[in-house]
């Protein structure tokens, strides 16, 4: 007989507070150790440069480089293609392309004219200068995410992309990696990761010039370096560890959403599983196909753990608790697997990526669909939006106005800026119909 899988199974009126007080806006989450930390890194890569780059590469990574192997050569990205299969270079080549198709037609609707009594406004997008893409790495390959930053950076127009991302044992980036930041024409790839690799992309060193905006997922001492040099560059949204939810009614398949929370839980074991369900049914089998699959699956330690220590299964009564949770949780992906899918998302309002249907798994949106998967997690899906092309451009405004156009507005200027006491404001018009 199979052992059961410690998961935890919640009637909604009866879930733990801290399940909801650990997440924004409840949640104001401070360490103050770990900001002592993380400053103190920081200001050595300020003070030092490259020396405290290669320094905490060997302390923190176990990796000793010399100071012109920071940055990955020509010969090293070459030599990559021979290491990575035909039919992954396939799969990153098609995942590109998605990306870039979807965010094109992003892209083009931000470029539009308004007029209105004699007053024109062209809205158009203007690319970032610079850009530094932090890609979690070492042991692990992460290739996906890199396009998910880059790929969109490029179709925005951003002159510079840098890529960092910690070693591997061999004292270079893997090769998956590499492939995919050639596939996207990145300019600079540096063997340094941690909150060192931030702090050189924010202030610079020795081999790395300084970027206008930091993006990229990380643990938690790049989250705060990236919080600590916000005040000096801009970063993107809060990613941490992975999350699913799963809203469920009778009609879902069990063994589908036991399968989805499991292939979130592998990430690390502190990533968020869980299912919230009108149906007692439901719960019961998905705990039950959880068992089938655990003892077999690959990562089944890390799985457990995760399932373990933040897994969860919720039943409601009704939707409508579901969707009222849902909003109050905020997660970074949420499927809706019910008789009417549309009709239940239309409802959310605070999510980072919303799935619906049987054949819309988070697996599929990592690595095919086209969408980002850099999204907000800790309950910040309510202020926050997933990473798009958006984030790599600036939004302006080109105003014309008619002589007309600007006579049938002078009066509520003249208004308005006599009520604020700007009274140059109002002359700044009115002077230009003195005849």
């Amino acid at each position: 007989m199979r052992k059961p899988v410690k998961i935890k199974l919640f009637d909604i009126e009866s879930i733990p507070a801290d399940i909801l007080d650990r997440r924004w806006p409840r949640s104001r989450w401070s360490d103050p150790e770990l900001e002592k930390h993380v400053h103190a890194i920081i200001n050595e890569v300020r003070k030092r440069g490259d020396s405290a780059l290669l320094r905490f590469t060997k302390e923190f990574d176990d990796v000793a480089l010399s100071a012109d192997a920071l940055r990955v050569t020509r010969e090293e990205i070459e030599s990559a293609y021979g290491e990575v299969k035909e039919e992954q270079l396939s799969a990153l080549r098609f995942l590109k392309s998605r990306i870039e198709h979807f965010e094109k037609e992003r892209l083009g609707r931000m470029s539009f004219e308004s007029e209105r009594t004699g007053v024109k406004v062209y809205f158009r997008t203007y690319p970032l200068q610079s850009v530094g893409c932090y890609v979690p790495g070492a042991e692990a390959a992460y290739p996906s995410t890199l396009l998910m930053m880059a790929a969109p950076a490029r179709l925005a127009g951003v002159r510079r992309l840098v890529v960092c991302s910690p070693p591997t044992k061999e004292g270079t980036l893997n090769p998956l990696t590499l492939v995919a930041a050639d596939l996207c024409g990145i300019d600079e790839l540096y063997n340094v990761g941690g909150a060192q690799a931030i702090a050189a992309l924010a202030y610079g060193s020795d081999s790395i010039r300084p970027v206008e905006k930091i993006v990229g997922p990380g643990n938690k001492y790049v989250t705060m370096a990236k919080i600590l040099v916000s005040r000096v560059v801009a970063i993107d949204l809060p990613a941490g560890p992975s999350e699913i939810l799963i809203l469920a009614d009778e009609n879902a398949d069990p063994r589908l959403i036991a399968l989805d929370l499991i292939s979130q839980a592998e990430h690390r074991a502190d990533s968020i599983s869980m299912l919230l369900t009108t149906s007692q049914e439901i719960s019961e089998k998905v705990l039950e196909e959880i068992s089938k699959i655990l003892p077999t699956t690959p990562r089944k330690e890390i799985v457990a753990e995760a399932l373990s220590d933040n897994g969860a299964i919720i039943r409601c009564q009704n939707l409508e608790e579901a969707v009222e949770f849902t909003n109050k949780f905020g997660p970074e992906h949420l499927e809706i697997i019910t008789e009417d899918p549309m009709a239940i998302a239309d409802r959310i309002e605070s999510a980072g990526l919303i799935l619906i249907g049987p054949y819309t798994p988070v697996s599929a949106s990592d690595y095919a669909f086209g969408t980002n998967h850099i999204l907000p997690t800790y309950g910040f899906g309510h202020v926050f939006s997933g990473l798009s092309v958006l984030d790599f451009a600036k939004q302006v405004s080109i105003v014309e106005s008619t002589k007309d156009g600007l006579s049938s507005i002078r009066g509520h200027v003249k208004a308005l800026a006599e009520a604020e006491g700007l009274f140059n404001h109002a002359s700044a018009v009115e002077g230009r119909f003195d005849n």
